[in-house]
């Protein structure tokens, strides 16, 4: 059936509006161009897919699969999707849903015993929009000292769950995206449905939809055809392999191409698997407790673009990144699947739909999310030098650095990862090329509130930046338990400066932050101290897993 002649049933679901008439289509030199430092024999690259009206319209590939073979990307080319294998792990969870199977009101620990009571109700529908309060497993298993090149089974993701005695949040009342809850929903669909949800993905989605080139990968020794290398850039030029061993899905795992993807993104216009029900289940946003709604579907990311719907889901895991980005409403997808770390596949794919989207488009305004403004926008610029300096926000633990560099107002999350502010008036800025519309408020009471749209804003307080001696040093030195990680930090001086030992994993400097705090390629350490005023631990966070506890050991 056309997607022109779509049921009334589906368009309900999909929120049919009369697919107005694209641009002409760009010349293949216009598409081509946005992807040229790619289209090399030297270089890992990505694969592309444009489709139209329900067919692929172009498709190509640019660099390189296997520089050690000398192999190029095609659309055949499989990628690793990482975490845009969310929408599958969802669309699993809501046919057995459809099938009377499970309810997404019911509680996780129904199914997967092995997650601590926490006197609150975790349902199935709060992992799927990122609110159970969960802290994030990947996360907690990298502080353990686990690499990408450990191999890690599900058994070592629910150890680490299980360890936790405390949620990020309570249930419900944040939106915080964590690789946990959708980490359980495969272990949910084994239990419900007796089969791994890579075997169940291929039976009820894959299969039915013909996408013979995708599956979930279990097993980091399976055999998969065609599928590129993953790279990174190397420290010295050049590449380095970047590859993972973890064995965990659900949260990623996905083996695709562009091409069967296509046939995925079909799906949601001329449903063959699960109806219109699924479609429109796949596409509902989450609600908070306060009846905030967010952005975040069930695997998918639905809002605001320059005028029209977009609903799109990024990934990334080891060296592989992807995105899957749909209009729905003018019938435009695109999809890029890159073997290299340092590509922004979601900014390509939209640059793409750009040249596709043409004059449909307005103006390149972005909705700012609510804030507490203590100025109007007609009041005069702040000064950059009041607001210039180093912010902590106790309650997520995170650590943000705001620094003038040479006129320009850059946001510091640290390791490298900046992101220019650019003024919108008074006291308010607006986060350069945020994959989600993000506003930066300073307030006056020195206070730092950074409000990402359907996210709850993130207050930090400004702390003046630390000034020790080497003979204060010590104070610090000492060895750190924590059972919630089951793992021990040793920290030691080594000339003037605190360096991290750890059971696994590599050693780390310390540098130091605020008073008690240092910062390090791990995250926060936030030291603690005892009525006497000696330091008895520290909380760390990094990502979703919040103010986790070392305890200093006598």
């Amino acid at each position: 059936m056309s997607r022109r002649l779509l049921s009334s049933a589906v368009c309900l679901a999909l929120t049919c509006t009369p697919s107005p008439s694209l641009a002409a289509a760009p010349s293949s030199s216009q598409v081509d161009a946005i992807f040229k430092d790619y289209a090399r024999k030297d270089s890992p690259g990505c694969a592309l897919a444009v489709i139209r009206d329900g067919r692929i319209v172009y498709s190509k590939g640019y660099g390189m699969a296997s520089l050690e073979h000398g192999v190029p990307i095609s659309p055949t080319t499989v990628f690793d999707i990482g975490s845009t294998s969310k929408q599958i792990t969802a669309a699993s969870i809501l046919l057995l849903a459809a099938d009377g199977r499970l309810s997404l009101d019911d509680d996780v620990r129904k199914y997967v015993p092995e997650v601590p009571d926490y006197g609150t109700k975790v349902t199935i529908n709060h992992l799927l929009h990122h609110t159970s309060g969960l802290r994030d497993y990947s996360n907690l298993m990298f502080f353990a000292g686990f690499d990408l090149a450990d191999v890690t089974k599900d058994n070592d993701g629910l150890a680490a769950i299980a360890r936790q005695k405390n949620l990020n949040f309570p249930p419900g009342s944040e939106h915080s995206y964590s690789n946990t809850g959708y980490f359980l929903m495969s272990r949910i669909v084994q239990k419900v449905s007796g089969k791994s949800l890579r075997d169940f993905a291929q039976e009820r989605i894959f299969t039915p939809l013909g996408m013979t080139s995708t599956q979930f990968l279990n097993d980091h020794q399976l055999v998969i055809p065609h599928r590129a290398t993953a790279y990174t850039p190397g420290m010295e030029g050049g590449f380095v392999v970047e590859m993972s061993n973890w064995e965990q899905m659900g949260d990623g795992g996905v083996q695709t191409t562009v091409e069967d993807l296509a046939k995925w993104d079909q799906n949601f216009y001329t449903p063959k698997l699960g109806g219109a029900r699924l479609i429109e289940e796949l596409q509902t946003v989450g609600t908070l407790n306060d009846g905030k709604k967010l952005t975040y579907a069930r695997g998918l990311q639905v809002g605001p673009y320059r005028g029209l719907r977009r609903v799109s889901h990024g990934g990334g895991w080891a060296g592989y990144r992807a995105e899957l980005m749909r209009f729905p409403d003018q019938k435009l997808s695109t999809v890029v699947l890159c073997n290299l770390g340092s590509t922004n596949p979601s900014g390509l794919a939209q640059s793409v739909a750009d040249l596709y989207l043409g004059d449909q488009l307005q103006a390149e305004t972005r909705p700012l999310p609510a804030a507490k403004p203590e100025a109007p926008p007609a009041t005069p610029p702040v000064p950059t030098a009041s607001i210039v300096g180093l912010y902590w926000s106790p309650s997520a633990g995170f650590l943000r650095r705001i620094h003038d560099n040479g006129g320009k107002l850059l946001y510091d999350r640290g390791q490298g990862n900046e992101s220019e502010l650019a003024a919108s008036g008074g006291n308010r800025f607006e986060m350069v090329g945020a994959p989600i519309p993000t506003q930066v408020v300073f307030l006056a009471s020195g206070q730092m509130e950074v409000a990402s749209a359907g996210i709850d804003p993130i207050v930090f307080q400004k702390v003046e930046p630390a000034n020790l001696k080497p003979e204060d040093l010590g104070a610090y030195v000492g060895s750190y338990w924590s059972e919630e990680t089951d793992t021990a930090y040793d920290v030691v001086t080594e000339g003037d400066r605190l360096i991290v030992h750890r059971k696994r994993g590599p050693v780390y400097p310390l540098e130091p932050a605020f008073v008690d705090a240092f910062q390090s390629p791990g995250g926060l350490l936030h030291f603690t101290r005892d009525p006497q005023n000696k330091i008895d631990g520290f909380l760390t966070s990094a990502g979703s897993a919040r103010n986790l506890r070392f305890d200093k050991k006598p």
